[in-house]
């Protein structure tokens, strides 16, 4: 980039800086984004495929989890990474729904891309979709319908829709039934659920149908001691986070020993003083303790044989778990232990699961944090597994803390359709088109739904429409039969949250990227990796130009 001054050239940018203006820049932005989206679209529904990624270290990971795709992913070019924002977005604030507001985003883009062709300006194209996507929360809401808390048969309909189609899908029942049941046991009296209290823990070995719901918590360590015994009923439990060990002192000092009468009574008093810590314990009654540092070899010596079951550092998240399972309080110091801080639980055993011990804290009163074991067959199997678990129960308590419902199926991405476009005829002017080309996007869900199930998708979207036309708000696609049917009778519903988030997410990152014409893209340093001029070094694998058909996802 340079100026002109009297005929001397002036630079500007740094040499070997890169610029895209105007409609090019336009262009390269939404292929890049078109790219992304087309790449998780065969994941969608219960006939999407999964993608097997392997990473720059050779580990593998199989999944249809749009967000895990676009994570393991390394996408170089900067509205790409736009779109797995949408993924992350859609992650944290739903768990489910990720690769629909991806392939959403993406679609926005397309239809957009064709109205600037007919010299509709950006700006136009963006007040219209944002029109258009508040109109979409407004239907959405009116569409709603509301499920209550203790509504548990809703609830397993939630969690199965958001696992159909999933690695998961083998033992649905019994998953969906353990994400209903944890949800329900964490959910605050307001409604309030925080997923962070269930814990999941994988091992592989045994199958799908041996994952279990522990009502209190499982630890992935072991007894400190074997003279510990493995199994305490009617635990009293005591949690403490600093180490059982004599402290160092803080300043440096020096003790002169100088007969062997003073070297065994200073050794005498380090043992009385961690035998006194263990009496402590005792004496209030607990017969197993938690602490998250070190427990030394004599305290634990000690401990054993006060048979108190002891397990030494345990994770800071643990422990405050472990406090909301079993109602007792993380002590800071053991100076004064008193009955009501000790925690409850019916057993606290030891197990060894898939070759190693784990410690299952089980029985609580009344568990504020649950745990769930997952197990599976291989590695790849258990991590499929717990991703479909954390969609349903991400879901679930969705579905629990705003209380409402819509349908699956693509049956509310055609009702949303069919009224966009009643609203885009009320609206004058431009912003219309773009009104129209938003009601276009949102088609999308039903089309790739069919294009994956193998259906021709331009009969199905046809169908699709004249069943609402008609009247029927609910009808979606059938995925064994490839005809339309009722998504609320057929059981395929799905939390609100997950379709105005996902319809929120996809317009801001689209009308950003629409809202670019210049992209100035300094070069990389001498010794960056790249040559100015963002070629990549002979036998570097890619040409200057980036790849073919791929063009503007080269380096920038």
């Amino acid at each position: 980039m340079a100026g002109q001054l009297g005929g001397t050239p002036i630079l500007i940018l740094k040499e070997g800086s890169e610029r895209t203006r105007g409609k090019d820049a336009q262009s390269r932005n939404i292929l890049a984004a078109k790219t992304i989206a087309n790449s998780v679209k065969s994941t969608l529904g219960p006939k999407g495929m999964d993608k097997m990624l392997v990473d720059s270290m050779g580990d593998v990971v199989i999944t249809n989890d749009g967000a895990t795709i676009l994570k393991e992913m390394d996408i170089e070019h900067p509205a790409a990474k736009m779109m797995v924002e949408i993924a992350k977005t859609q992650d944290n604030e739903v768990g489910d729904g990720t690769t629909s507001a991806v392939v959403i985003g993406g679609e926005l883009l397309k239809r957009a891309e064709d109205l600037l062709e007919q010299e509709v300006h950006p700006t136009l194209i963006v007040t219209g979709y944002r029109l258009a996507a508040e109109k979409a929360y407004e239907v959405l809401k009116k569409m709603a319908k509301t499920v209550k808390p203790d509504d548990t048969k809703t609830l397993k309909k939630i969690a199965t829709t958001s696992m159909t189609g999933k690695g998961a899908e083998v033992a649905r029942e019994l998953l969906t039934n353990l994400a209903v049941e944890s949800v329900r046991a964490i959910a605050e009296p307001g409604g309030r659920v925080d997923t962070d209290h269930i814990k999941l823990e994988k091992k592989t070995g045994g199958s799908k149908d041996d994952t279990v719901l522990i009502k209190g918590m499982l630890i992935d360590k072991e007894r400190v001691h074997s003279g510990m015994p493995k199994l305490v009923e009617d635990a009293k439990i005591v949690l403490i986070n600093t180490a059982m060990e004599i402290e160092k002192t803080e300043v440096d000092a020096k003790i002169e020993i100088t007969s062997p009468d003073q070297m065994k009574a200073f050794l005498d008093e380090e043992e009385n003083m961690l035998k006194s810590m263990v009496d402590k314990v005792t004496e209030s009654g607990a017969n197993v303790l938690f602490c998250q540092k070190g427990i030394d070899d004599l305290a634990q010596h000690y401990l054993a044989k006060a048979g108190v079951m002891a397990v030494r550092r345990v994770k800071e998240s643990d422990m405050k778990k472990l406090a909301s399972a079993t109602g007792g309080k993380v002590l800071t110091t053991l100076e004064e232990i008193r009955a009501d801080d000790l925690g409850y639980a019916g057993t606290v055993e030891e197990k060894k699961i898939g070759g190693d011990e784990m410690i299952f804290v089980e029985n609580c009163q009344n568990p504020k944090s649950v745990s769930i074991l997952l197990r599976g067959g291989t590695e790849h199997v258990v991590d499929e597994l717990e991703r479909g678990m954390y969609d349903a129960l991400r879901v679930t308590a969705c579905a629990v803390e705003d209380g409402k419902y819509v349908a699956g199926g693509g049956a509310t991405e055609i009702e949303l359709a069919l009224r966009l476009r009643e609203y885009a005829a009320t609206v004058g002017g431009r912003e219309q088109l773009a009104i129209q080309a938003f009601a276009d996007a949102v088609e999308v869900i039903p089309r790739a739904l069919a294009e994956n199930a193998g259906l021709d998708p331009i009969d199905v979207l046809v169908a699709l429409r004249s069943e609402h036309e008609s009247g029927n708000k609910y009808a979606g696609l059938d995925m064994t039969k490839g005809e339309p049917a009722d998504m609320i009778k057929a059981s395929v519903i799905e939390p609100l949250r997950i379709k105005t988030q996902a319809i929120s997410s996809a317009t801001e990152s689209a009308t950003m990227i629409l809202r670019i014409d210049d992209v100035i893209a300094s070069s990389a340093q001498p010794g960056g990796g790249m040559p100015p001029g963002g070629g990549m070094p002979p036998g570097g694998g890619m040409p200057p130009g980036g790849m073919g058909g791929m063009e503007g996802m080269g380096e920038y």
